[in-house]
């Protein structure tokens, strides 16, 4: 009985067969069917070589959403070289609150404005991405994804004999702020508190020693990370007045990144530039210097490194076999069967010629046994 069931149940399942087995005896290898096979194979190679090819690689995707963090403290990480000696400068900021903020993260470092060969270099070069940045987009997931880091060189060791040489100041370090609009800026005299604020001790400094050229080495706020490269990076201005004013009107953007080598909060930010010189006369009203105001966005960023999961790497793989099996067996058939009627037809009509004769044969010999069998 066992025998029996297994016999019935390997019978259903042989008629349920979707691919039935034709016999070697009935398969006939021909040379068109050979060629079009090495076609097929040597395609399907290079189409699954260019989808692993897909499969490795990577792509950013972008997501937004409100930023809901807003008692944390926001740092900004400042690399500025000013054309002034440093006891005639200050920096600091002041938020929309009237909070200013100290600056004792911030050092000033004597140093000549005329940056070395390596540093005219880094500078021309980071001026030349940036370029490339406002034209191409998205060069900027290339950054995200190579986590590239775009430090300064250092800078040469300055004797004390040179120091009192140095004409620039050099202003570095970072800061703590509230998470809310502010202003930091550097103009002349040191920042002293005041009630109603805070001023500068400017008129203990000479006009003709103002010169507010500068040059940006590094300005970024949030943590700062291999692979962004800040807008202001690389930037240098040159004052052609001695009271002139800059300004930058930053809008910062809270960013989430997260991709296989950099996994952080972070902040991005855009800006916009404005420059004028100080000339009361000409109705041209306030303070030499340069100022920062920056806004913070209400929407954070998310930046994901997305990859090609493997079940649909192996699906288009399997898409691509099939395909290219199916599309060239039907182009051989379709081939073939244009060729057997093309030489049908030429076979046909050569048919019809011999057969043709063959009843103009049949038919005289008719007629000459008929007269035949008439006379006798």
């Amino acid at each position: 009985m066992r025998r029996l069931n297994k016999k019935k149940a390997l019978t259903l399942v042989k008629e349920l067969d979707a691919f039935p087995k034709v016999p070697d005896s009935y398969v006939e290898a021909t040379a068109s069917g050979g060629t079009v096979s090495v076609l097929a194979f040597s395609v399907m190679a290079v189409l699954a070589f260019l989808e692993f090819f897909v499969y490795r690689n990577t792509w950013v995707s972008y997501e937004y959403e409100v930023d809901k963090d807003f008692s944390s403290k926001l740092k900004i990480n400042v690399d500025i070289t000013v054309a002034m000696r440093c006891q005639y400068i200050g920096a600091d900021v002041l938020d929309l609150a009237e909070t200013m903020v100290s600056s004792d993260g911030l050092t000033y470092e004597p140093v000549n404005f005329e940056p070395s060969p390596q540093q005219r270099i880094w500078h021309m070069t980071l001026q030349h991405i940036q370029e490339r940045l406002r034209v191409e987009h998205s060069l900027q997931d290339v950054f995200f994804k190579s986590a590239i880091k775009g430090d300064l060189p250092p800078l040469p060791v300055q004797s004390e004999e040179r120091s009192s040489s140095l004409n620039a100041c050099r202003i570095h370090g970072h800061l703590y702020v509230n998470k809310v609009a502010g202003n930091f800026h550097i103009t002349v005299g040191k920042s002293i508190p005041h009630p109603r604020g805070h001023a500068h001790l400017a008129a203990l400094v000479s006009h003709d020693a103002y010169n507010f050229s500068h040059r940006i080495d590094h300005l970024s706020f949030g943590e700062a990370l291999p692979g962004i490269i800040s807008p202001l990076d690389g930037t240098e201005k040159i004052a052609p007045d001695s009271n002139h004013m800059f300004q930058y009107f930053i809008t910062i953007v809270p960013t989430k990144l997260n991709t296989y080598k950099v996994s952080a909060d972070t902040h991005q930010y855009s800006v916009t530039e404005r420059e004028r010189v100080i000339n009361h006369a000409a109705g041209s009203h306030g303070v030499s210097g340069i100022f920062m105001k920056y806004d913070i966005s209400s929407l954070m960023v998310k930046v994901t490194e997305q990859h090609m999961p493997l079940w649909q790497f192996l699906v288009r793989l399997c898409g691509i076999i099939g395909g290219i099996f199916s599309t060239t067996g039907m182009l051989h058939g379709m081939v073939g069967f244009l060729v057997d009627v093309i030489c049908c037809r030429f076979q046909m009509g050569i048919y019809r010629n011999l057969k043709a004769d063959k009843n103009g044969r049949e038919n005289n010999e008719t007629l000459v046994h008929t007269d035949g069998y008439t006379q006798q």
